[in-house]
């Protein structure tokens, strides 16, 4: 899968959880991507830079990072 969609889909999932507070929406942007992405899909968006990312997205692949390593 394209990294450009997968960065626009992680950017997707934590703009629709944002409203629960950024504390809760990075919870559950991480665990939407590691309940729903397949393997590949999570490999290659924890492999890219986050520099692209919301801020948002980009807490959430920090930790699924961090519980993956």
């Amino acid at each position: 899968m394209d990294i450009d969609h997968l960065r626009y889909m992680a950017n997707q999932i934590a703009r629709n959880l944002a409203a629960q507070g950024e504390e809760a929406a990075i919870a559950a942007t991480a665990q939407h991507i590691r309940d729903f992405w397949d393997p590949r899909m999570k490999m290659a968006i924890l492999a890219d830079e986050r520099h692209e990312l919301d801020p948002i997205a980009r807490a959430a692949v920090d930790s699924l990072a961090k519980s993956s390593g």
